[in-house]
């Protein structure tokens, strides 16, 4: 892949699916569907499916196959992420005075407060394609691992060494992120579902494609 320091770009080449790299995966991908914190599909999500760079998706194989062994299987809601996407997220916020979903994902704080306490940033770790947002799916009962918080509720209550949560909840946050720190895997201190790989193999690339297993195969 040529890479440009600072730059975006649409060569999907370093990119895989993630289905086909870890199918026992499940994935929710919200930013495809309307249920999310914006409320309607975002720019950018073409095919409900994961990508990550081929890096991430293979220590998220370890990952996986370690959980796996321990009775869960991970779930994720979003992988690899437009810089389009990213940049509809900021005019929502600075511009759009549509709240609808703002009793589901930040009850407590008001549009702009999201900027200024880090849940939604400029520019996304997740648009270099090494960063996913997930939760455990427990294998017994087939229902997500109860972390104390939904996925994108934008509260302290989503810090993941928030101690308003309950010790079985807390417990079940450490098991996910034990897990995918020895994966080679940091967690971010606002929301336990975000990891970021470690050795990300591109840190200042940001890339714009579409979110497409056909976009890849083309």
């Amino acid at each position: 892949m040529k890479v440009y320091s600072s730059d975006v770009t649409m060569d999907p080449s370093g990119f895989v699916v993630l289905a086909d790299a870890v199918p026992e995966i499940v994935q929710e991908i919200r930013y495809y569907s309307t249920y999310n914190f914006i409320g309607e599909r975002i720019n950018g999500y073409e095919e409900p499916c994961a990508l990550l760079t081929a890096e991430a998706a293979r220590a998220l194989r370890s990952v996986s196959g370690e959980l796996f062994v321990q009775g869960y299987r991970l779930k994720v809601f979003d992988a690899y992420r437009p810089a389009r996407s990213v940049k509809q997220f900021v005019l929502w916020g600075i511009e759009d005075r549509d709240i609808r979903m703002k009793e589901y994902f930040y009850p407590e704080l008001d549009k702009q407060e999201l900027f200024v306490k880090g849940y939604i940033a400029s520019k996304s770790s997740h648009s270099r394609g090494s960063a996913v947002d997930l939760t455990l799916l427990d294998m017994k009962t087939g229902k997500e691992v109860d972390m104390g918080s939904p996925f994108d509720l934008f509260s302290e209550l989503s810090h993941p060494d928030c101690r308003d949560v309950t010790q079985q909840q807390y417990e079940n946050r450490m098991i996910l992120q034990e897990a995918m720190v020895r994966g080679g895997f940091e967690p971010i201190d606002c929301e336990w579902w975000h990891f970021m790989l470690k050795d990300e193999p591109y840190p200042d690339t940001y890339f714009d494609f579409p979110v497409s297993a056909a976009y890849l195969r083309k």
